[in-house]
């Protein structure tokens, strides 16, 4: 027994150990099995991998499919929304036009003309006392074309003497100057841009950008191999995309149709849509998209982009009278708008730049003299951006208002349209001035009033109702609260001249010399109560004749004269001479009792200023689209609304006023053989301030007052009418001359009675009369008062 046990505890232990040694064994792969396996891994991967390719290849086409039609329907579509840029009107240089040296020099620096040492670039000029040499712009204005050439010009006695091209030494009869930029209409992304041509561009800023953003850009198709790969590689050490091996058409296509974020996918979108932009567009056309898409500044909330907006922002001047050290500056902004800003950062915006020219240099595309002369240069950018949609924002505000009513908002902001106005920036900065300056001496000579006056003012053609200035307060730069179309406050005695011109349209029942009774007279409010009109120096006088009561401006009698000509009648009149608001049949009307703007009241007046033709305010001239095609023109309509012989009798009175009566201190401002006409108004308690006055050229209406309503201390005669005699001093306004209709007849009236009389009589004055009507009786006179 004890022997099987042994043994077979001897046969138990070999078998286990040659199962340890079996699987020792077996836990070894063969070099066979081993194979097998990677070969079915490779065979995996390959099939994956033909997969991947397969679906790659049917899927790519139809990728590059959609990115092409993505690139074509943005690239051949509306690429941009420009801003409507508006324009004052052009100057008209001609012999004998009525303009001073300095107002012309002031007119060339609103065209952004530069005064320079040499007249190489266009857009420059040199003074020497009344002499100017200027080298004027090409512009398109629709109808025709000005082209760029250099003139000399003239001046003596605030006249134009000559204007001569200085090319050809011959005299020009007429030569126009590109109009000044005004303002602009944003869109709501509040981009701004001036597109430009390829033909545009300055060599020195073409060479320059090609030089440093893409110096074979004439000869890749889109993309960089090489900067590609070594932009990859830096990214695959970093983790992240830190390079782009960006070729100029990559860098619009980032900037026109992908966002900036960093992403694999991005740059792959990129280099594809870069592909497809060379494959279907030529070099030309891609450049020229870079130029006006690329980022170059912010201005305010406004993002600059395109070199022609940059080239007004940062040196006013257009683009096409850059020189090299102006194009080295923008190539310099590309990099990083902000960084290189010249005017928060120059030392860091000149050593960038200098290094740009340097490269120039080095790469022989600039010779040394250029390249010395360059760097002397300062960065030449203004102190201050001179962002036109600041400059006359009142006047702006008019004709946003009358556009709307021909275009959508989106047309204004959207399409580019060029829109040519009536302003005239010499009037503008006349009337501009006059307020300033006046009420700052008025508060000085009324110095208990704490609170600063306010003023507004409207300038006209007389004939054409072109709206040539507009001041909507003292803080002219500002914009806000337009006084000029908004402020209504009550007229005062400027309602007078239409209640005599309705009482004149009778000439069966009065005539310039009609006697009336200045006296009291008592009405009943509606509230039952006595009105009683007062005159201004608190008496009445007597028996007057109407010429008097008008240049006087006496209240009772005019009151009087209205009742009896017909509430309703005054109204019909300030109707058709334009007052299109609701007017109340109260008698406190014929002493102007009725809320108006200066802009309406201008429109009132121009009725009488243009003998009796209504013709509408306007600002705008014509519109032209981006291609600068006419699409819209504004002419001038008249309308004839009172006859032109009643309207010959008050602008005759009118005369009166300012040669005898309220408005006579306005010749202590102007020249006295200058004839004007023109009515003073003051409201109760002296809270308003007003005057409207015309020439032989030029109507304006000022408005002097107080936000408040409280009172200003100023009658029409104090206030307006010095800043009004203030605007006509500066403003070459032309003695006004009445023409005279026909079924006038002068006579000699002997004033004190209004009886006819004989020339050369103590106390006879001239009048005109309508033939239909002529004063009773007559008075004789010695012949010691006859005249030797």
């Amino acid at each position: 027994m004890p022997q099987k046990k042994a043994k077979a505890r001897q046969t138990k232990k070999k078998s286990v150990k040659h199962r340890r040694v079996v699987k020792k064994k077996s836990s070894r792969s063969s070099p066979v099995k081993k194979t097998h396996f990677f070969v079915k891994l490779l065979q995996k991967l390959r099939t994956f991998l033909f997969g991947f390719i397969f679906a790659g290849c049917l899927t790519l086409p139809f990728y590059f499919y959609y990115l092409d039609l993505l690139v074509k329907s943005q690239f051949e579509g509306k690429r941009w929304s420009i801003p409507a840029r508006v324009y004052a009107r052009p100057l008209e240089l001609y012999e004998g036009l009525k303009i001073s040296a300095d107002q012309f020099e002031r007119e060339l620096k609103y065209c952004r003309y530069h005064a320079k040492n040499s007249l190489k670039q266009s857009g420059s000029y040199q003074r020497k006392n009344n002499v100017f040499a200027v080298h004027t712009r090409p512009f398109s204005f629709g109808d025709s074309i000005e082209k760029s050439k250099k003139i000399r010009v003239e001046f003596a006695d605030n006249q134009l003497l000559s204007v001569k091209t200085m090319q050809m030494k011959t005299l020009n009869q007429v030569v126009r100057l590109d109009p000044a930029l005004i303002g602009s209409f944003y869109p709501q992304l509040k981009e701004d841009r001036i597109l430009v041509r390829l033909s545009d561009i300055p060599k020195s800023l073409h060479n320059t950008l090609i030089a440093v953003e893409d110096r074979s850009f004439y000869q890749h198709h889109g993309v960089h191999v090489s900067s590609l790969l070594r932009a990859f590689w830096e990214n695959l050490k970093a983790g992240k995309v830190v390079q782009g091996g960006s070729t100029l058409t990559q860098q619009l296509v980032k900037n026109f149709f992908l966002d900036s974020k960093r992403r694999y996918l991005r740059k792959l979108n990129e280099v594809f849509m870069a592909i497809i932009l060379e494959w279907r567009y030529s070099k030309r056309e891609i450049l020229e998209a870079y130029l006006n898409e690329i980022y170059l500044g912010q201005d305010g909330s406004r993002a600059i982009h395109g070199v022609g907006k940059a080239s007004q922002y940062y040196f006013d001047q257009n683009v096409s009278d850059l020189n090299l050290s102006q194009s080295a500056l923008l190539v310099t902004l590309i990099r990083g708008a902000s960084y290189y800003d010249p005017r928060r950062h120059p030392e860091r915006a000149l050593k960038r730049r200098n290094r740009i020219l340097d490269g120039l240099y080095q790469q022989k595309k600039i010779k040394k003299w250029g390249w010395k002369l360059a760097k002397q240069s300062s960065l030449g950018v203004t102190k201050k951006a001179k962002g036109s949609s600041h400059l006359f924002p009142a006047y702006l505000d008019l004709v946003k208002r009358q556009l709307r009513e021909n275009y959508k908002e989106e047309d204004l902001t959207s399409e580019g349209l060029q829109i040519f106005t009536s302003l005239d920036p010499i009037v503008q900065y006349e009337v501009e001035q006059a307020i300033f300056n006046g009420l700052t001496t008025l508060e000085k000579s009324r110095w208990h009033h704490r609170e600063k006056l306010q003023s507004a003012a409207v300038v006209t053609d007389t004939v054409s109702g072109d709206v040539l200035a507009l001041v909507g307060g003292r803080n002219y730069r500002y914009a806000g609260f337009n006084r000029a179309i908004d402020a209504n406050r009550p007229i005062g005695s400027l309602i007078k001249p239409i209640v005599y011109l309705s009482a004149v349209t009778e000439p069966a029942h009065y005539n310039m010399v009609s006697l009336l009774n200045d006296e009291e007279i008592i009405l009943k409010n509606e509230d039952g109560s006595d009105w009683r009109p007062e005159n201004y120096d608190k008496e009445f006088h007597g028996i007057v004749p109407i010429h008097t009561a008008l240049t006087h401006s006496y209240n009772a009698l005019t009151v009087k004269l209205g009742m009896n000509v017909g509430l309703d009648k005054v109204i019909r009149t300030i109707k058709q001479f334009g007052v299109q608001k609701e007017i109340n049949a109260y008698p406190s009307l014929l002493l102007g009792a009725i809320n108006l703007s200066p802009l309406e009241v201008t429109q009132m007046y121009q009725g009488l200023a243009n003998t009796g033709f209504y013709s509408q305010l306007r600002t705008l001239r014509k519109v032209l689209n981006q291609q600068n095609k006419p699409i819209q023109r504004f002419p001038t309509t008249l309308k004839e609304i009172a006859d032109p012989q009643s309207i010959y009798l008050i602008n005759h009175m009118l005369k009166l006023v300012m040669r005898e009566g309220t408005g006579r201190s306005a010749y202590n401002i102007i020249k006295n053989d200058i004839a004007i006409a023109g009515k003073t108004g003051t409201t109760d308690g002296l809270r308003d301030s007003w005057f409207a006055g015309f020439t032989g050229n030029l109507l304006a209406t000022v408005w002097v007052g107080r936000d408040d309503n409280k009172p200003s201390g100023l009658t029409g005669s104090s206030g307006a009418l010095q800043l009004w005699a203030e605007i006509m001093k500066k403003s070459q306004a032309q003695s006004l001359e009445l023409i005279e209709p026909e079924n006038i007849i002068h006579l000699w009236i002997d004033v004190p009675t209004s009886k006819q009389s004989y020339e050369g009589c103590e106390s006879a004055a001239v009048f005109p009369f309508i033939n239909k009507n002529l004063p009773s009786g007559e008075v004789t006179c010695s012949s010691s008062f006859f005249m030797k």
